[in-house]
């Protein structure tokens, strides 16, 4: 059955144009927590970025001369180690080679840290890496929860309310933590920040692709992406000039209170308010944005103001008709649509876990690790406009299975290149990441293309819930370096190859027709046994 007021809509949209006035001044609105959200994201590299550390040795600090280091310290590879140190002979408190027994490697007794900024620093966690990179972790397992969390609060209660609730839970335990007095304090808000605020960029994302018509989602897309990459490189910008992690959490969590002022700015999706029954509402906005945009509607306004709404009782009786079994049920039966979503999960766990890993691991090459960070967001840019031009032109199958490959070959060959070919490594790395993220920007067109309407958005959304637990190892990651430098480059371009060869499973959705029913969606995948119309 053909939803009416959808045909509507999209007609007066298509009347009212892509960007009018109207989109121009919402759209403007909406960036803003997108923007903010680019940085929110990858905050906890930089809060708790390693730092040069190394054992104090009582007897030797405070001294100008500092070649007793090498006496004092093994070396670990090339560089002297940051948590073992050689045994001091005993009853020798002086600071010389014959001070120390290099015979004997222990442990750190205290540690010394150099004046970079860091919670390493102010938490003491030197030499427990582990404790820091979970950090991260512990940022993103927070979008388990704020996923459906705001899901549930946006379809309930409406878009604006959603996106303002989030980003004030953004900006208080962003701005909290920051006066966090221990590793615990800080982790908690951690958690809460991401569990009750992540969700306000989904939630703007679905707000601006609703206040659009079919033709004009592709470019509201791009600017989306462009305005989060851009939040994403003023990161490592910003971590630069203040070189304090709490000053900078100050400065970026404090504007998201203000996004609490769009309940009373921002108009509601009307979108959900024809979906609640809420008609009146959802004219009266429509007459403000054809009033803005000089544009007169108001003969196509006239069949949703008088529209039916369905009530609860008609809905119940069609399901009573249809045997009482939900859609979702019913597709849970197919063993091609089960197989799917298992493969579209892999594919959407990879994209994350090489994604955000090729990101936080950035900062651990060689130069300069904020313009590292800069220019991997910066390849993005790029990325996104590649995906644009080569989706609808060579199909959605043969693109992920290249760039998957792709990606994959180039985190593996970096562990060939030499240490001292940094520019080379850099090339490489970002090449990498400019792969990944074609492929990344390609599983979220695929995914929504290759299941049946009455159950896409749940399916979409048990692939993306599913996707965060590789976004959610990758801060993991680094400690993978530990034993090898290139060890996460490999472990990346291992889980990519494996997808690109996964993705031979799934059928091709160019210029088909989005399936409606579970039939249809199976039928996706026997595209020779559909008789031509």
């Amino acid at each position: 059955m053909i939803n009416e007021s959808a045909i509507n809509l999209d007609r007066i949209l298509q009347q009212l144009g892509a960007f009018g006035k109207y989109n121009i001044v919402n759209y403007a609105l909406l960036l803003f927590p997108i923007y903010l959200a680019g940085m929110y994201g990858s905050v906890f590299v930089f809060e708790a970025s390693d730092i040069n550390y190394r054992c104090k040795i009582e007897q030797c600090e405070g001294l100008n001369d500092t070649s007793w280091l090498t006496s004092a310290l093994p070396l670990e590879g090339d560089r002297l180690s940051k948590c073992k140190r050689y045994a001091a002979i005993v009853g020798n408190e002086t600071c010389s080679a014959a001070t120390f027994n290099t015979n004997i490697t222990i442990g750190c007794d205290a540690i010394q840290y150099s004046d970079e900024d860091s919670v390493v620093r102010d938490f003491d966690l030197g030499c427990q890496n582990w404790k820091r990179t979970l950090i991260g972790t512990i940022h993103n397992s927070g979008l388990f929860v704020s996923l459906p969390l705001t899901g549930i609060m946006s379809d309930r209660f409406g878009r604006k309310k959603a996106l303002a609730v989030a980003s004030l839970m953004n900006g208080i335990f962003g701005f909290a933590r920051s006066f966090s007095v221990n590793y615990v304090m800080m982790v908690v808000f951690e958690f809460l920040e991401a569990a009750l605020g992540a969700g306000a960029y989904t939630t703007a994302f679905v707000l601006a692709m609703e206040l659009v018509g079919p033709k004009g989602r592709v470019f509201g897309n791009t600017l989306i992406n462009f305005i989060f990459t851009f939040g994403l490189m003023t990161l490592p910008g910003l971590s630069w000039w203040l070189q304090d992690w709490r000053q900078l959490l100050r400065i970026i969590y404090a504007p998201a209170m203000l996004v609490l002022s769009y309940i009373w700015l921002l108009n509601e999706s009307v979108r959900w308010l024809l979906s609640k029954g809420r008609n009146e509402e959802a004219v009266e906005i429509l007459k403000k944005a054809a009033k803005m945009n000089n544009v007169d509607v108001s003969e196509e306004l006239n069949p949703i103001f008088e529209m039916k709404v369905t009530e609860p009782q008609e809905i119940k009786k069609v399901d009573r008709e249809n045997g009482g079994t939900s859609s979702f049920v019913k597709v849970l039966k197919s063993r091609i649509i089960r197989t799917r979503v298992i493969v579209c999960s892999f594919l959407w766990i990879t994209c994350t876990f090489v994604y955000y890993g090729l990101s936080i691991n950035s900062v651990g090459l060689g130069g300069n690790k904020y313009v590292n960070f800069m220019l991997v967001g910066f390849v993005e840019i790029p990325a996104n406009f590649a995906c644009l031009l080569v989706l609808d032109r060579f199909g959605r199958k043969k693109i992920l299975i290249i760039m998957y490959i792709l990606s994959a070959c180039l985190c593996i060959g970096l562990s060939f290149i030499p240490k001292d070919q940094k520019l080379l490594s850099l090339i490489i790395y970002l090449s990498g990441k400019f792969s990944i993220t074609v492929a990344y920007s390609s599983v979220y067109i695929y995914v929504s293309e290759v299941f049946p309407t009455s159950v896409r958005q749940s399916l979409l959304a048990i692939c993306s819930s599913l996707g965060r637990i590789g976004s959610t190892l990758a801060p993991l990651t680094p400690l993978l370096a530990l034993y090898y430098d290139n060890l996460p480059s490999i472990f990346f371009g291992s889980l990519a190859l494996t997808a690109s060869a996964m993705v031979l499973i799934l059928p091709e959705t160019l210029n088909v027709p989005l399936p409606d029913t579970i039939e249809e969606a199976e039928r996706l995948a026997r595209p020779k046994s559909v008789s031509a119309e």
